[in-house]
């Protein structure tokens, strides 16, 4: 089985795949998330055949999230792919998020909020797991923001 983690909350954007829920290839991209993923995408399907996308649908940059959800719903249900979400903090060992200005999305427990950082905290880089095994993906893909309205 064919899966396809995608990560374009942040810069670089990750995109890594997976057989029998191990790390077989990894892409790290500049850039765009709309100029891109397509791209990525051309290539990955007529190399793989994908069983499962995930992408990760919150916190971060919104509009990135807003892209690949519409990009990878279409491919998905064009080329009858399953899809799936995850939550960003999984990647990155729960480590602050950047949202807007100097603020950053932070997790306690299930709870998100947006604020300054605290002192001495530590950013992590977005990694891609090894593994996939021990990951529960979500059947509801739809973005999730996190930031009251305007």
């Amino acid at each position: 089985m064919i899966e396809v983690l995608v990560i374009t909350i942040s810069n670089p954007l990750l995109i890594g795949i997976y057989k029998d829920k191990k790390l077989i290839k990894e892409y790290k991209l500049e850039g765009l998330t709309s100029d891109e993923l397509p791209l990525l995408f051309e290539k990955l399907l007529l190399e793989f055949d994908i069983n499962k996308v995930v992408y990760v649908n919150t916190p971060g940059s919104f509009m990135s999230i807003k892209i690949a959800y519409i990009f990878l719903k279409t491919i998905t249900m064009i080329k009858n792919i399953a899809f799936e979400a995850i939550d960003g903090f999984l990647f990155n060992q729960n480590s602050p998020i950047k949202a807007l200005g100097k603020k950053y999305f932070i997790k306690n427990e299930n709870d998100i909020k947006v604020d300054f950082l605290p002192n001495e905290c530590k950013i992590s880089d977005f990694e891609l797991p090894k593994s996939i095994e021990d990951y529960k993906f979500n059947k509801e893909t739809l973005p999730i923001y996190n930031l009251p309205a305007v």
